[in-house]
């Protein structure tokens, strides 16, 4: 699943293409259309196509940004400048294209799996793919844009997201939880899932089974300038390519080539075997040799 960094440049690749182009109409796949015909939230959350289709239309898209690994379109509506709100989450394996047709996707799966045409006022169409469709779109309005948006804590890089940190890991609902379960809860560290997790705590020397109340101040300030520093590696690198992501352009990140732990059989560090454990539904790599 992508990611802070994967996100950042998904954001960072579409900013050059859309910015205050107007989204003239939409187009839906014949498996959204299924799946909506047959009462299933496929893609196009929690309203009808229709309903999609009529609201984003003849909008502006005034910015751009991630909050999380969330994508969000500040839009606005030509005739009454009324604010809107779109909301994006690429899922396992979603990505974004800007073509001028889904025949020039460069990477034929996902030039199969297309699902969502933004026709933009440039002539390109920003183009959403998905191959496994778990990726989402929400329309949001200000006060459900609020909400959401004070639901996420700080992001990490922001001076106020360590002191964050250290208060929601004293929160009896996450006190209990295993240390690698509570940083990829995104009301307490924005953006960092499964991968980065692993890759962090390795870094931090922290077991990810450790209880969350066991670890002293010391230990958790020392996990969350890791977690600072490998999102920020990511995005030095282009993101995680593991499997199904993509940027804008079609192009893999290099980030996998730098893991420690994640998806070894052998820790880079001592060379002892990399164990592999379920935390949370998600698959946990660690060395416990080198973590403690």
């Amino acid at each position: 699943m992508p990611e802070l960094p994967e996100v950042e440049h998904v954001v960072r690749g579409l900013r050059p293409h859309i910015l205050n182009e107007h989204i003239v109409t939409i187009i839906f796949s014949d498996a959204v259309k299924a799946g909506k015909e047959q009462g299933k939230e496929t893609i196009i959350k929690q309203v009808g196509l229709e309903t999609f289709q009529s609201v984003l239309s003849n909008t502006v898209i005034d910015s751009i940004e991630r909050r999380s690994k969330y994508i969000i379109f500040h839009l606005n509506k030509f005739q009454n400048e009324q604010k809107i709100y779109l909301v994006g989450h690429l899922g396992m394996s979603g990505a974004f294209f800007v073509r001028p047709s889904v025949k020039d996707i460069p990477i034929p799966n996902y030039r199969r799996h297309w699902h969502v045409q933004f026709e933009l006022s440039n002539g390109q169409k920003m183009i959403y793919s998905d191959v496994r469709r778990f990726g989402e779109f929400k329309i949001l309005d200000e006060d459900a844009y609020q909400t959401f948006y004070h639901t996420i804590a700080p992001e990490p890089f922001e001076e106020k997201a360590l002191k964050h940190f250290l208060q929601q890991t004293k929160q009896k609902k996450f006190m209990n939880k295993p240390i690698k379960q509570v940083i990829m809860d995104h009301s307490v560290v924005s953006g960092c899932g499964n991968i980065y997790a692993c890759e962090a705590l390795y870094i931090a020397r922290i077991l990810p089974t450790h209880i969350t109340h066991t670890l002293s101040v010391q230990e958790k300030k020392r996990l969350f300038l890791a977690i600072v520093d490998v999102l920020n590696k990511g995005i030095e690198l282009g993101g995680s390519s593991i499997s199904d992501y993509r940027n804008v352009e079609g192009e893999s990140g290099t980030m996998q080539s730098k893991f420690n732990v994640y998806g070894l059989k052998r820790c880079n560090t001592c060379g002892s075997e990399i164990s592999n454990i379920i935390i949370a539904t998600r698959n946990t790599h660690y060395c416990e040799k080198c973590q403690k």
